[in-house]
């Protein structure tokens, strides 16, 4: 073995590669990173790390990832590297040329899932989206969470009041749709779940797992139920529906609707969801009361019940199973955090709205602030006023993460003029005209302002950069705050000067000064200073009970247990027809190697055996005399693909799988994803199947199967 490098020095890190927020101990060589590990000190991951924390190093060291913006030759398609002073300039005459030209919608803007991960996206992200004022936003939330959101505001009165599963303390654990075995939780920030599952059965609790497919989850679930795609709403009023007939429903003194959710629930029986889901009415019942006498339970719903025709009304239903039983705001149910820095209680995010404003050509509601991304592409190729004309893409990929991406590639080819904030040329940004690459995970300070809100356990902890950024590379905060400042001073209508001048004082603000400025602002005993002296984290302790109702943000300051847009949609939920004979409902799936589509860059991630295969039931594919390994055509009403399938009886029959965030091959900006092989689930899933929130029903779609 090598003798250490006489440069070898410890770093603590963070990974914040998804929501579980791993605290990480680095070794650094010669400037490389040549050691990853879980940090045992932290309080939150306890030493855990998956794979995704170990390939934070390569995605530092990667070749691929762009340092100094580039530009593209429209006529070749070709990148090549600009100055910086020359890329802000470009971007910013071309936003504020479409502005002056054709009013503040014509900018359309798309906001990833790696934003949240960033402090400084967090920060000043939405500093230059708010600087922008196009009602043409849009992000991931609409393919992901946003029925929890909207339910969020409209029971408890904030977008972000999410209750959390105080999975730590829990007897019994109900989970629908969800896979956190995979995910390291999800709106749930849990990392190391497979240990705090062990502790959770040693000390006598259960897991109950609703899903289509026998997940990694399921797999090691105390028991496991198929459920088919897009009925979950049937078996979760049913749940609701015996509570009432047990009279074991019950309602805390500050809650209004209570006779409304009962007699809305009263039609959705046990009888009528095994005919919708399949589910024995027998198994509902029984469960359904075991979460109701359970000491301490808790119900959780995520990415498998929210992509769906009726996301929103299962997540109604979940908070309304964890209020009913009495497991709202109580130890081992689902429970409210306080962190250090409140989001929630400070209003540094807003309390979010719906249906302020509707989309022009198809007529969506937003929800705080945003558009469904389900309609981006008819809202660039339709004509007309308000059509979007130049987008700007922060972080992004919504070619290969929102339906219909192959006519959504199209789209984006015709604009005028895309720029984006990204250290990949990917599928979306290849179209860009300029891409602006930002420092990467290692060269930013970072502190959790979200999931720190979504974890099941109190905790703060700021991590300084491991590395300095370099300098000619810009931090996402220098790159938000310069287009944003150097576009207005070049529109014909500028805002007041007043305006403009708290613009440029609060995007001139560092990230870190901020944290440091917002946590003196909460007088709780966390400072900056303490924390800088606790690179691992401070443990804050366990999620509290008894916060309600002080913790509400509702106007009434009263708990909305019957919101009207929910009790509208039940109608059109009661007229839905049961599955017809044969039919093949294709959902998604995400493994623990991936992080949506942008982690197949990495050779470390995407070795082993092959996970991009449609995912078939042994009958499904004998009735259509299909052979396991085969190459077959998956069709659904927008797109067809041709993919591998592979056998196996963890999918229920009438139920295919494709994974989540594959299909590169149509990109040689990232030279090793281009080469993994699969294709991108969204090229099936169709704009036009909607949840009354505005997400994309991305579950339970349609196809046919046949040999290629």
């Amino acid at each position: 073995m090598a003798a250490p490098s006489p440069n070898s020095q410890t770093k603590i890190g963070v990974c914040n590669l998804c929501e579980a927020i791993c605290g990480l101990v680095l070794t650094i060589e010669d400037g490389a990173v040549t050691g990853v590990r879980g940090n045992p000190d932290d309080p939150l991951s306890r030493g855990h790390i998956c794979p995704k924390g170990v390939a934070i190093a390569d995605i530092h060291a990667d070749p691929d990832r762009l340092r100094r913006p580039v530009r593209r030759d429209r006529a070749t398609g070709e990148f090549h590297e600009i100055a910086w002073r020359e890329a802000i300039d470009v971007v910013s005459t071309n936003l504020a040329a479409t502005i002056n030209a054709h009013g503040r919608d014509a900018i359309g803007i798309y906001l990833g899932n790696p934003n949240v991960h960033s402090l400084g996206s967090m920060t000043h992200g939405i500093g230059l989206v708010k600087a922008l004022r196009t009602k043409n936003t849009f992000s991931a939330t609409s393919v992901d969470q946003l029925p929890h959101q909207l339910m969020a505001h409209l029971m408890f009165g904030h977008q972000l009041l999410l209750p959390i599963p105080d999975i730590d303390r829990t007897s019994y654990f109900l989970v629908f749709g969800a896979n956190p075995m995979a995910s390291n939780g999800s709106l749930m920030t849990v990392p190391d779940f497979p240990a705090r599952l062990r502790e959770l059965k040693r000390r006598g609790g259960r897991m109950v797992v609703f899903d289509p497919r026998r997940t990694e989850t399921a797999k090691v679930a105390t028991e496991h139920h198929f459920v088919r795609p897009g009925t979950d709403a049937w078996v979760l009023l049913a749940m609701l529906n015996v509570l009432f007939a047990d009279g074991l429903a019950m309602a805390p003194a500050y809650a209004d609707g209570l006779a409304d959710v009962e007699a809305a629930v009263a039609h959705f029986t046990p009888a009528l969801a095994e005919r919708m889901s399949g589910v024995p009415a027998t198994e509902i019942e029984r469960i359904a009361l075991e979460l109701a006498t359970a000491e301490g339970g808790v119900a959780y719903g995520r990415v498998g019940v929210s992509t769906h025709e009726f996301g929103t009304v299962c997540q109604w239903a979940v908070n309304l199973l964890n209020i009913l039983t009495g497991n709202l705001d109580r130890v081992g149910g689902a429970m409210f955090t306080s962190p250090a820095i409140d989001v929630v209680g400070t209003g540094l995010v807003g309390r979010g709205h719906h249906d302020a404003w509707r989309s022009r050509v198809r007529d969506l509601p937003e929800t705080a602030g945003e558009l469904p991304v389900s309609a981006l592409r008819e809202e660039i190729t339709t004509p007309g006023p308000g059509q979007v004309r130049a987008m700007l893409t922060l972080s992004g990929n919504p070619v290969l993460s929102t339906p219909d991406g192959a006519r959504l590639d199209e789209a984006l080819a015709g604009l005028d003029f895309m720029a984006a904030v990204d250290i990949y040329v990917n599928e979306t940004t290849r179209h860009a005209d300029v891409i602006l690459p930002p420092a990467g995970a290692l060269e930013r300070d970072h502190y959790d302002l979200i999931f720190q809100t979504l974890a099941v356990r109190n905790t703060a902890r700021f991590t300084p950069a491991v590395f300095d950024k370099g300098e000619d590379t810009r931090h996402d905060w220098q790159i938000y705050r310069d287009v944003a400042l150097a576009t207005i001073a070049k529109l014909d209508r500028k805002p007041p000067l007043k305006a403009r001048a708290v613009l440029r004082a609060r995007m001139t603000l560092s990230p870190t000064r901020l944290v440091g400025l917002l946590l003196a602002r909460a007088r709780n005993g966390v400072t900056l200073r303490k924390l800088r002296a606790n690179p691992s984290g401070l443990d804050l302790g366990p999620l509290q009970p008894d916060l309600l109702p002080d913790r509400l943000r509702t106007r009434d300051h009263r708990l909305a247990l019957a919101p009207p847009l929910v009790l509208t949609d039940l109608a059109r939920l009661g007229a839905v027809e049961p599955p017809a004979e044969g039919e093949l409902l294709l959902i998604g799936r995400r493994h623990k190697q991936d992080c949506n589509s942008w982690m197949h860059n990495t050779e470390r991630l995407t070795r082993g055996k092959a996970r991009h295969h449609l995912l078939m039931h042994p009958d499904d594919l004998a009735q259509r005399s299909l052979s396991d390994g085969e190459l077959v055509t998956v069709t659904s009403r927008v797109g067809t693909v041709q993919v591998e399938v592979a056998s196996t009886d963890d999918m229920m029959p009438g139920v295919v799988s494709l994974p989540h965030g594959y299909g590169h091959a149509r990109n040689p900006g990232m030279t090793h994803a281009a080469e993994v092989p699969g294709v991108s689930i969204n090229d099936l899933t169709d704009p036009e199947r909607l949840d009354v929130s505005g997400n994309a029903a991305l579950s339970g779609v349609p196809v046919t199967v046949t040999a290629h």
